[in-house]
């Protein structure tokens, strides 16, 4: 067991890191400073930055962060690069020009392209991790052996393509237009707009309600593509007639009106039980949700606001003042038609249309699936491994022991499917299994549903630094009390976000966090012995100080000096 070697040997030993993507990036660059040196960073990109790797960003993409949110603290972030047109909003260029710079700083010689994970698995003797890997430029498999691994695919690598809505399925119905799902649009992109220019009668239609299909359909409207988009319910957003200021906009204001597994202070307790706190966290979210609509001109009857909930759900965007050639801004003026409330369910005999549920025909030269992803994790474990390391999901052991009952805010959820089918992964704090939790040598990043990834990930990635050294934390200390807190972690994402588990993939949900991520980063920074709440204020104060990463840029000398105290006593 690592726990029981000092830190220096355990530096010495290799660390593979599944992934090149921003929880990649920063997890390898923490390491380093802690003093690693035998790592790899294994991907099958081309380049860095995982969902914002270069081949695969669209013109115009953009993110619900704002400057100066989504980064690391060791390198600033320049200024947006469509600063006119977007004001402050981060677009796709600029994260991924941020994560090859930070690449290119940071991490140089540690990084292998190309290369896709096929198989991980326990090493010879149960030691160690023995990776199977085939070299992309090559074709050629060959084994890597590491000491310690640590899991950062994410949750949208793996296209989750309905069968009856594939390219198989609309070729076995004779069906002669392109079929694609959004993780290839950045690379068909100019195809399409080539077969467009050629076809004055081109139109595409686009299958989803979130933000790849909102970002793909403006994108081609803006091209004068004739666009409809078939959804069933839209991500709900947060919108405002002006730019909200940092002390709402970057601080911890929001995340103290959402209900959090442990109410630390006493505002939180006010608000989420009580009869007065409940109708004023209640209203906030009320109004946060008709003011959004407001801002952006919604129509009363439009199947926009037929959206998923600010409060009790994770799909929801940040689309700040709007655009006027936005998603939003083109479906009020017509220019993207709304199919919806529909569901797509195959392909015309006629050879050029998409069947809907309700009976209609929507003639289609494209068809873009923004249908998700599947689980990151399916393909490179086998079932035995699963079993062993515990990360695959399973049903409820039992009815949940509602230890919330008395949260207020909590006591009208919206319908939601049974427990037994919202299945979880026992997954400790989201990082570790809870069945490997004693062995230290296995760990994930990336999988923390958040709203604030730049943070997120930089402090789980001491964590697991912390973790895999064998410093002093706070932590189960049998496999049988992680698991229990694992079950009792799961109840909670049934009780807050009902429903959730059923939809999002397990390489994606092992924590939902969302608008409370700054209590979610309190407890692993306090896992560590290290201080919580580092914006500071008074008690007045306290949920308006803007939250940065500037606080927590000195984490790895805190826990260096701990470490040294804890080995003195």
């Amino acid at each position: 067991m690592a726990g029981a070697k000092t830190a220096d040997s355990v530096r010495q030993e290799s660390i593979g890191i599944i992934g090149a993507g921003s929880a990649g990036l920063i997890t390898a660059y923490t390491f380093l400073q802690d003093g690693f040196q035998n790592l790899q960073v294994l991907t099958r990109d081309k380049s860095v930055g995982g969902v914002w790797a270069r081949g695969r960003v669209y013109p115009d993409v953009t993110i619900n962060s704002v400057h100066g949110e989504f980064r690391f603290s060791s390198l600033p972030m320049p200024p947006p690069a469509m600063h006119e047109r977007l004001g402050n909003r981060l677009c796709g260029a600029d994260m991924t020009a941020y994560f090859e710079k930070f690449a290119d700083t940071y991490l140089s010689g540690k990084i292998r392209f190309e290369t896709e994970v096929l198989d991980i698995r326990r090493g010879k003797n149960g030691l160690g991790w023995d990776v199977e890997v085939r070299d992309l430029k090559t074709g050629n498999n060959e084994v890597l052996s590491y000491t310690r691994i640590v899991l950062c695919t994410g949750g949208c690598s793996q296209p989750r393509i309905p069968e009856s809505l594939s390219a198989k399925a609309a070729q076995q119905a004779g069906f002669h237009g392109t079929v694609l799902h959004t993780s290839k649009f950045a690379s068909s992109f100019d195809q399409i707009l080539s077969e467009a220019q050629a076809n004055p009668d081109y139109s595409a239609v686009v299958i989803g309600g979130g933000r790849s299909a909102q970002d793909i359909s403006s994108l081609l409207a803006r091209h004068g593509i004739r666009v409809s988009v078939v959804f069933e319910k839209a991500d709900g957003f947060l919108a405002a007639p002006v730019q909200l200021p940092d002390w709402i906009r970057k601080s911890r204001f929001l995340a103290v009106f959402s209900p959090n597994i442990k109410l630390r202070t006493s505002l939180e307790r006010f608000l989420h039980t009580t009869t007065l706190g409940c109708m004023i966290t209640n209203g906030l979210w009320n109004w946060l949700t008709s003011s959004s609509y407001a801002a952006l001109k919604i129509p009363k009857d439009s199947p926009l606001r037929n959206a998923h909930s600010l409060f009790w759900g994770v799909r929801s965007n940040d689309e700040g003042c709007g655009k006027k050639d936005g998603f939003h801004a083109l479906a009020n003026e017509g220019k993207i038609k709304l199919v919806a409330p529909n569901r797509a369910i195959g392909y015309s005999a006629d050879g050029e249309s998409l069947l809907l549920q309700d009976g209609q025909a929507l003639q289609a030269d494209l068809v873009i699936l923004a249908t998700g992803y599947t689980s990151s994790w399916t393909n490179i474990f086998t079932e035995k491994t699963v079993e062993e390391l515990g990360i695959g999901r399973h049903p409820p052991s039992g009815a949940d022991n509602d230890e919330w009952a008395h949260y207020k805010t909590l006591a009208s959820p919206p319908p939601t499917p049974p427990q037994k089918d919202q299945w979880a992964p026992s997954i400790y704090r989201g990082l570790v299994p809870a069945k490997n939790i004693t062995k230290r040598d296995f760990a994930i990043s990336g999988a923390v549903f958040t709203t604030n990834n730049g943070y997120g990930f930089e402090v789980t990635a001491h964590w697991i630094s912390s973790y895999f050294l064998g410093d002093t934390m706070r932590l189960p200390s049998t496999v049988e009390e992680a698991l229990v807190e694992t079950e009792r972690h799961s109840a909670w994402m049934r009780k807050r976000f009902p429903g959730t588990l059923v939809s999002l993939n397990e390489s994606y949900s092992s924590g939902l966090e969302f608008w409370s991520w700054p209590q979610a980063m309190d407890e692993l920074l306090e896992d560590m012995g290290l201080p919580i709440m580092r914006s500071g204020g008074n008690w007045l104060t306290w949920p308006f100080k803007v939250v940065t990463v500037e606080e927590i840029a000195t984490l790895s000398e805190e826990r260096r000096v701990k470490r040294e105290a804890d080995t003195r006593t």
